[in-house]
Parts: C-alpha cells; sequence; structure tokens
C-alpha cells in the first residue's frame, strides 16, 4: 500500500492523517500550512499541529543534521523550496476552483437577471397596450349606443368632445381587421361569381328613367350637393353633404327629410351612412370629421385628425373604424366608438396633398388618391405603402373597389376612367370620356356588376364588357354623387344643381 500527500501528491516521508478532513498530509507540509492557516486544506475546517495522527511507516533513517556548508544542507534548502512551491501550488488550485464557482454563480445570476428583465419588459407592454386600450373610453360613450336626448362625451357647453390624439394600433385591432377579412373572403367564395337573382338585368337598367326629383334639401343660397351616400342596409335612407355646410337625411320612400345636421363651418365634401347604426359620418375642408346621431340630430363627436381639409372617407367593413384622407397629405384610421386616432400616416417620398380614400372590400388593403395623379395601395397592418398606380394627368377625383375585390375603377381631372386589376398590378381598361369631362363620382353596385360614373353626366356600364349600358343628362349642374339602391332596383344622384334625382323603371 502507497500512501499519497494530498498538498503534493507525492509519497510522504512522514505521513500523518487529518482527523477532520480524513486525508493523508506530508508531515512537515502540513505543520507549515497550519501555522499559515490553523485550518484543515481540504475542507478548511479548524486544525492543530496536536490533532495530526501519525502514521507508522518503514522509511529510511534521516541522516543528521548536516552543516549549512555541506551537500546535505543544499539538498534541505531545496526541499524546503520544493516544499514552498507545493503550498503555493496548492493554494493557487484551491483559489482556482473558488473563482470558478464564482464565475458560475455570476453567470447564473446574470441568466436569472435577463430573464426578470424579459418579463417585465413584456408585463409593461401588455400594461400599455392595456392602457391604450382602457384610456381612450374614460369619459366617452359610443356612439350606437348613445340615446336621442344623451349626446356622448358632450362638454360644459353641450358641444361634443373633440379629440385628436393618437392611440396606435393594439394587436387586439389588428386582430379584429384579420378576422373580419377572413370572414368576408368566405363569403365572396361562398357566393362565387354567381350574380343574385333579384338583381335587375343590364337591358332592364338601359330603360331607366328619372322618377323623382328633389330640390329643397340644401340652401339656395349657396346651392350644391357635394356628396352622397345611401345606407347600405336600407337604401331607401339617403344621406347628403352640401356646400351650405349642412348634412340632410332624407328618406326616399316618405319623401321626406328625416334629419338637417348642421355643426360644419365650411362646405361638406364626404358622407358616409353606417350599415347597422343610426349614425352618419361627414367631412369637411374646415378640417373636421364629425359623427351624428340622426335619431337625436345632433353631432356626438368631433375627430380632428388632419390639420388640412379633409378629402375622403371611408369606412371600415367591421362598422368600427374611419378611414380619412386630407389635403395635410396624411392619412389616418380612427376609431369611431371613441372618435381617437389610432395611426395617422404619410407617404414623405411623395410630398402630396390626398385627394381621396376608399377601403378594400375585405378591409385590410386601401386605396388613396393624390393630387398628383398617382393611386396608392396601402397595407393597413403594417401601415406601408405597397402598390402605385401611374397613369392618371392630373388630381385624382375618385376611386371605387369592385365587390369581387379584384378590380380598382380611379377617375381623375383627364376625362377617362381606369380600370386596374389588384392580382396582377395593372391596368387592363381605359374609358376615354369626352373632352373636358370631369370625373366626380365612381362606384360599382353591391354586386360588382355595374359601374357608375357620375361627373359631366351620369353614365352606367356593365362590367367585364365594360360596355355602356345608361347614360342620364338630367341634371343642369356638375354630377358629384351617384348610387345604386339594394339590387340596383334604382339609381340615385346629387350635382350642383341643389337636386337628388332618382331613376328606376
Amino acid at each position: 500500500m502507497s500512501l499519497v500527500c494530498a498538498i503534493s501528491n507525492e509519497v510522504p516521508e512522514h505521513p500523518c492523517v487529518s482527523p477532520v478532513s480524513n486525508q493523508v498530509f506530508e508531515r512537515r507540509l502540513i505543520e507549515k500550512y497550519i501555522a499559515e492557516n490553523g485550518t484543515d486544506p481540504m475542507n478548511g475546517q479548524p486544525l492543530s499541529e496536536e490533532q495530526l495522527v501519525d502514521i507508522k511507516v518503514s522509511h529510511p533513517i534521516r541522516p543528521k543534521a548536516p552543516s549549512a556548508t555541506s551537500i546535505p544542507a543544499i539538498l534541505k534548502s531545496l526541499q524546503d523550496e520544493w516544499d514552498a512551491v507545493m503550498l503555493h501550488s496548492f493554494t493557487l488550485r484551491q483559489q482556482l476552483q473558488t473563482t470558478r464557482q464564482e464565475l458560475s454563480h455570476a453567470l447564473y445570476q446574470h441568466d436569472a437577471a435577463c430573464r426578470v428583465i424579459a418579463r417585465l419588459t413584456k408585463e409593461v407592454t401588455a400594461a400599455r397596450e392595456a392602457l391604450a386600450t382602457l384610456k381612450p373610453q374614460a369619459g366617452l360613450v359610443a356612439p350606437q349606443a348613445v340615446p336621442a336626448s344623451q349626446p356622448a362625451a358632450a362638454g360644459a357647453g353641450g358641444e361634443p368632445m373633440e379629440i385628436s390624439e393618437q392611440v396606435g394600433m393594439t394587436p387586439e385591432i389588428i386582430q379584429k381587421l384579420q378576422d373580419k377579412a377572413t370572414i368576408l373572403t368566405t363569403e365572396r367564395k361562398k357566393r362565387g361569381k354567381t350574380v343574385p337573382e333579384e338583381l335587375v338585368r343590364a337591358e332592364d337598367l338601359s330603360k331607366y328613367r328619372q322618377v323623382a326629383t328633389h330640390a329643397g334639401l340644401h340652401s339656395a343660397s349657396v346651392p350644391g350637393i357635394l356628396a352622397l351616400d345611401l345606407c347600405p342596409s336600407d337604401t331607401n335612407k339617403v344621406l347628403t353633404g352640401g356646400a351650405d355646410k349642412n348634412v340632410v337625411v332624407f328618406d326616399k320612400s316618405e319623401e321626406q327629410i328625416v334629419a338637417t345636421l348642421k355643426g360644419h363651418t365650411k362646405k361638406v365634401t364626404s358622407v358616409i351612412y353606417h350599415p347597422s347604426q343610426s349614425v352618419v359620418f361627414s367631412a369637411s375642408p374646415d378640417n373636421t370629421i364629425r359623427v351624428w346621431s340622426v335619431a337625436g340630430g345632433n353631432c356626438v363627436q368631433v375627430v380632428r385628425a388632419h390639420e388640412a381639409g379633409v378629402t375622403g372617407l371611408s369606412l371600415h367593413a367591421t362598422g368600427d373604424y374611419l378611414l380619412s384622407s386630407s389635403e395635410d397629405q396624411y392619412w389616418a384610421f380612427s376609431d369611431i366608438q371613441t372618435g381617437r386616432v389610432l395611426t395617422k400616416v404619410t407617404d414623405e417620398s411623395a410630398g402630396c396633398a390626398l385627394t381621396c380614400a376608399q377601403f378594400h372590400p375585405d378591409g385590410l388593403i386601401f386605396g388613396t388618391g393624390t393630387a398628383d395623379s398617382q393611386i396608392k395601395i396601402w397595407d393597413l397592418k403594417e401601415r406601408t405603402n405597397v402598390a402605385n398606380f401611374p397613369g392618371h394627368s392630373g388630381p385624382v377625383t375618385s376611386i371605387a373597389f369592385s365587390e369581387n375585390g379584384y378590380y380598382l375603377a380611379t377617375g381623375a381631372q383627364d376625362s377617362s376612367v381606369k380600370l386596374w386589376d389588384l392580382r396582377k398590378l395593372k391596368n387592363f381598361k381605359t374609358i376615354t370620356l369626352d373632352n373636358n369631362y370631369e370625373v366626380k363620382s365612381l362606384v360599382f353596385d353591391q354586386s360588382g356588376t355595374y359601374l357608375a360614373v357620375g361627373g359631366s353626366d351620369i353614365r352606367v356600364y356593365i362590367c367585364k364588357q365594360w360596355s355602356e349600358v345608361l347614360n342620364f343628362t338630367d341634371h343642369t349642374g356638375l354630377v358629384t354623387g351617384v348610387a345604386f339602391g339594394e339590387n340596383a332596383q334604382f339609381l340615385t344622384s346629387a350635382g350642383m344643381d341643389r337636386s337628388l334625382k332618382f331613376y328606376s323603371l
């Protein structure tokens, strides 16, 4: 059996054992270590020389004490040096082990700290999103829940609260838009290419004539109807915006005005009727978008999304959000329930006023027209410009998406209407109109079968063949708005001659 010193890793000359750690040591090495540290080198517990236990082994007889000048004295000196080196080496090994343990512990703490920071960052982000969602609701009432006698968010003077703060597109809003687009796409695929049986045929549409005209909706002192829309769920309800700064709701079946809404300080250039609520929207060069309660006949909110005149409005398919364009070169996306602007974007490279805006039927993309004849397609979720359609000359005056989502019709001050294929991103048809023809309004019917053009006169084209089936010249002024009734059972138009006209068999 051979014993090995735990310090020098060599066979000891005078072995002894420590009762504290049960390790074998060279006596002279352990005595030196105890004299310096007073502890066992292996586990650090207190140890004294008296506690050491000698181990009886046979060993050569040590020579007598040499003199300082003898060879044995030199050997003794070398032995002492060797012992010191062994002790120092052992100390360094212990320090290395301790340092390794400390480094391992520090790395573990760093990893734990990174995890905690990541979790706290996630919680802060979630809290900010929740705050952005809850903050707009403080003290505000959604338009659809407003009774006639309680205007939403009214100030002390009875005026509606004016809101312009941007909130941001939260993941919940983006998911809501995506879910709605999925539903609409599925419904459109189910319908396929079939045309509704109730839809008026082209040969019957060509026989339409003027059956009614109403000239008393707006003031005669400042003549002109500048905007027109029908309620999608009840096309007997007609909405107009006039040069007299008023918004008028008209009932076609009753042939009477339902409400005259006053509040804009300049002419009304865009109007939209909500499909499922008794709420309408209007925009004006006075830089505001107003939300009106038809039942109450009052303005429930003013959205100040822009710093210049508002030129276009479009309602998202969810019925909860409003798209607007403006001469300030921005488009804005606003929540109609809170009146707050969720996002506001401009194309800095273009640096040109926007003239109109329209949502795609699925609501994930939309188009804007510019004063320098460009049509821009935007991705709403990413807020980025994804396509551009050049080709017109002069400001773009109107754009319209077909119900199937494949076609985009655009008109500008170049006496032409261009049709674009959104799948191939190219112009596949240009309808050239008379010289100096002004295109003011473009609209597809709800089935996407017919396209109506309003401007110098009224023209209706059948899609795919793009042939003209109807032409009206009854207005004495420029036609500013045109719209189809349900299943194209009638056609309505409004113009600068202050008249609202209806056409049918």
